[in-house]
Protein backbone atom coordinates (compact mmCIF):
# COMPACT_ATOMS: atom_id res chain seq x y z
CA UNK A 1 0.00 0.00 0.00
CA UNK A 2 1.34 3.46 -0.67
CA UNK A 3 1.02 6.17 1.09
CA UNK A 4 0.28 9.33 -0.21
CA UNK A 5 1.67 12.49 1.37
CA UNK A 6 -0.25 15.49 1.91
CA UNK A 7 0.93 19.27 1.70
CA UNK A 8 -0.89 21.61 4.49
CA UNK A 9 -2.69 24.20 2.82
CA UNK A 10 -4.93 27.14 3.24
CA UNK A 11 -8.01 25.19 2.68
CA UNK A 12 -7.08 22.88 5.79
CA UNK A 13 -6.11 25.77 7.33
CA UNK A 14 -9.71 27.28 7.31
CA UNK A 15 -10.79 23.71 8.23
CA UNK A 16 -8.91 23.51 11.44
CA UNK A 17 -9.90 27.04 11.86
CA UNK A 18 -13.67 25.57 12.26
CA UNK A 19 -12.36 23.04 15.16
CA UNK A 20 -10.55 25.68 17.07
CA UNK A 21 -13.60 27.80 17.03
CA UNK A 22 -16.00 25.26 17.38
CA UNK A 23 -14.48 24.64 20.46
CA UNK A 24 -14.16 28.23 21.38
CA UNK A 25 -18.25 28.46 21.21
CA UNK A 26 -18.71 26.11 24.26
CA UNK A 27 -17.04 28.80 26.61
CA UNK A 28 -19.71 31.86 26.03
CA UNK A 29 -23.43 32.11 26.53
CA UNK A 30 -25.90 31.34 23.46
CA UNK A 31 -27.12 35.11 24.19
CA UNK A 32 -23.59 36.69 24.17
CA UNK A 33 -23.03 38.66 21.22
CA UNK A 34 -19.37 36.81 21.05
CA UNK A 35 -21.10 33.31 20.68
CA UNK A 36 -22.39 34.82 17.59
CA UNK A 37 -19.27 36.40 16.12
CA UNK A 38 -17.87 32.87 16.57
CA UNK A 39 -20.27 31.06 15.06
CA UNK A 40 -20.31 33.18 12.04
CA UNK A 41 -17.00 32.76 11.36
CA UNK A 42 -17.09 29.07 11.59
CA UNK A 43 -19.75 28.87 9.25
CA UNK A 44 -17.50 30.73 7.05
CA UNK A 45 -14.76 28.65 7.27
CA UNK A 46 -16.92 25.71 6.54
CA UNK A 47 -18.17 27.54 3.44
CA UNK A 48 -14.41 29.11 2.17
CA UNK A 49 -12.17 25.52 2.96
CA UNK A 50 -14.10 23.97 -0.01
CA UNK A 51 -13.72 26.62 -2.39
CA UNK A 52 -10.36 27.44 -1.61
CA UNK A 53 -9.58 23.60 -1.84
CA UNK A 54 -11.49 23.64 -5.60
CA UNK A 55 -10.30 27.07 -6.99
CA UNK A 56 -6.66 26.21 -5.38
CA UNK A 57 -6.46 22.46 -7.22
CA UNK A 58 -5.93 21.57 -3.87
CA UNK A 59 -8.60 18.64 -2.69
CA UNK A 60 -7.84 15.94 -1.42
CA UNK A 61 -9.07 12.73 0.46
CA UNK A 62 -7.17 14.00 3.80
CA UNK A 63 -9.14 17.60 2.98
CA UNK A 64 -12.23 15.89 3.09
CA UNK A 65 -11.93 13.96 6.06
CA UNK A 66 -10.67 16.79 7.86
CA UNK A 67 -13.49 18.58 6.86
CA UNK A 68 -15.89 15.90 7.96
CA UNK A 69 -14.30 15.74 11.24
CA UNK A 70 -14.41 19.06 11.96
CA UNK A 71 -18.47 18.84 10.78
CA UNK A 72 -18.77 16.28 13.47
CA UNK A 73 -16.21 18.64 15.83
CA UNK A 74 -18.96 21.93 15.34
CA UNK A 75 -21.90 19.46 15.29
CA UNK A 76 -21.18 18.04 19.02
CA UNK A 77 -20.45 21.75 20.16
CA UNK A 78 -23.92 22.70 18.95
CA UNK A 79 -25.43 20.02 20.39
CA UNK A 80 -23.80 20.56 23.53
CA UNK A 81 -24.88 24.26 23.31
CA UNK A 82 -27.95 24.34 21.70
CA UNK A 83 -29.63 20.90 22.81
CA UNK A 84 -30.80 22.13 26.14
CA UNK A 85 -32.27 24.97 24.63
CA UNK A 86 -34.45 23.70 21.96
CA UNK A 87 -35.14 20.67 24.59
CA UNK A 88 -37.55 23.23 26.32
CA UNK A 89 -38.86 24.25 23.13
CA UNK A 90 -39.60 21.77 20.69
CA UNK A 91 -42.20 18.71 20.81
CA UNK A 92 -41.62 15.35 21.41
CA UNK A 93 -42.44 14.52 17.84
CA UNK A 94 -39.57 16.45 16.80
CA UNK A 95 -37.04 14.52 18.42
CA UNK A 96 -38.52 11.43 17.60
CA UNK A 97 -37.95 12.58 13.84
CA UNK A 98 -34.65 13.25 14.79
CA UNK A 99 -33.81 10.00 16.44
CA UNK A 100 -34.85 8.16 13.23
CA UNK A 101 -32.55 10.57 11.64
CA UNK A 102 -29.71 9.70 13.91
CA UNK A 103 -30.67 6.09 13.33
CA UNK A 104 -30.75 6.53 9.13
CA UNK A 105 -27.47 8.39 9.12
CA UNK A 106 -25.84 6.07 11.79
CA UNK A 107 -26.98 2.99 9.51
CA UNK A 108 -24.68 4.92 6.28
CA UNK A 109 -22.07 5.12 8.12
CA UNK A 110 -21.99 1.66 8.88
CA UNK A 111 -22.80 0.60 5.31
CA UNK A 112 -20.48 2.37 4.13
CA UNK A 113 -17.55 0.80 6.40
CA UNK A 114 -18.71 -2.45 6.03
CA UNK A 115 -18.81 -2.30 2.26
CA UNK A 116 -15.98 0.35 1.69
CA UNK A 117 -13.80 -0.65 4.87
CA UNK A 118 -13.45 3.64 5.28
CA UNK A 119 -15.86 6.39 7.46
CA UNK A 120 -17.53 7.40 4.02
CA UNK A 121 -19.52 11.12 4.59
CA UNK A 122 -20.70 11.95 1.31
CA UNK A 123 -20.82 16.01 0.36
CA UNK A 124 -23.86 15.46 -1.28
CA UNK A 125 -26.43 19.02 -1.99
CA UNK A 126 -28.52 17.51 0.33
CA UNK A 127 -26.29 17.15 3.00
CA UNK A 128 -25.17 20.51 2.71
CA UNK A 129 -27.93 22.00 2.05
CA UNK A 130 -29.15 20.36 5.46
CA UNK A 131 -26.05 21.67 7.36
CA UNK A 132 -26.51 25.22 6.18
CA UNK A 133 -30.31 24.77 7.86
CA UNK A 134 -28.88 23.57 10.87
CA UNK A 135 -26.30 26.36 10.37
CA UNK A 136 -29.11 28.65 11.03
CA UNK A 137 -30.86 27.07 14.07
CA UNK A 138 -29.40 29.34 16.49
CA UNK A 139 -30.20 32.57 14.27
CA UNK A 140 -33.66 31.52 13.94
CA UNK A 141 -33.72 30.30 18.27
CA UNK A 142 -33.72 34.65 18.29
CA UNK A 143 -37.94 34.27 16.47
CA UNK A 144 -41.13 33.11 17.09
CA UNK A 145 -40.32 30.35 14.24
CA UNK A 146 -37.71 27.76 16.35
CA UNK A 147 -40.66 24.71 15.47
CA UNK A 148 -41.71 24.86 12.28
CA UNK A 149 -38.02 25.52 11.14
CA UNK A 150 -36.82 22.52 13.19
CA UNK A 151 -39.55 20.34 11.36
CA UNK A 152 -38.45 21.93 8.40
CA UNK A 153 -35.18 21.11 9.03
CA UNK A 154 -36.25 17.32 10.08
CA UNK A 155 -37.23 17.00 7.00
CA UNK A 156 -34.23 17.83 4.72
CA UNK A 157 -31.86 15.84 7.84
CA UNK A 158 -34.20 12.99 6.70
CA UNK A 159 -34.27 13.18 2.93
CA UNK A 160 -30.50 13.76 3.17
CA UNK A 161 -29.97 10.73 5.02
CA UNK A 162 -31.82 8.63 3.12
CA UNK A 163 -30.22 10.02 -0.26
CA UNK A 164 -26.61 9.32 1.12
CA UNK A 165 -27.48 5.72 2.55
CA UNK A 166 -28.80 5.13 -1.29
CA UNK A 167 -26.14 6.18 -2.17
CA UNK A 168 -24.04 4.22 -0.63
CA UNK A 169 -25.97 1.03 -0.78
CA UNK A 170 -26.14 1.27 -4.79
CA UNK A 171 -22.43 2.03 -5.38
CA UNK A 172 -19.91 -0.58 -6.23
CA UNK A 173 -17.08 1.49 -4.78
CA UNK A 174 -16.92 4.62 -2.89
CA UNK A 175 -17.25 7.94 -4.66
CA UNK A 176 -16.60 10.66 -2.19
CA UNK A 177 -17.33 13.25 -5.06
CA UNK A 178 -20.75 12.28 -5.64
CA UNK A 179 -23.42 15.54 -5.20
CA UNK A 180 -26.87 13.40 -5.73
CA UNK A 181 -28.73 9.95 -6.74
CA UNK A 182 -30.11 12.58 -9.48
CA UNK A 183 -28.20 11.66 -13.05
CA UNK A 184 -27.69 14.74 -13.43
CA UNK A 185 -25.12 14.79 -10.60
CA UNK A 186 -22.00 14.15 -12.54
CA UNK A 187 -19.32 12.36 -10.23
Amino acid sequence: MVIKHHEWNTADTFTSLRIVSSIFLLFFSLSSPWFFVIYTFAGLTDVLDGFIARKTGKTSEFGAKLDSISDLIFYFVMLVRIFPVLLKILPKVIWFITAGIIVLRFSSYVVAAVKFRCFASLHTWLNKLTGFAVFLLPYILLTKYTVEYSMAVCVLGFLASAEELFIHLAAKEYKPQKKSILPFSHR
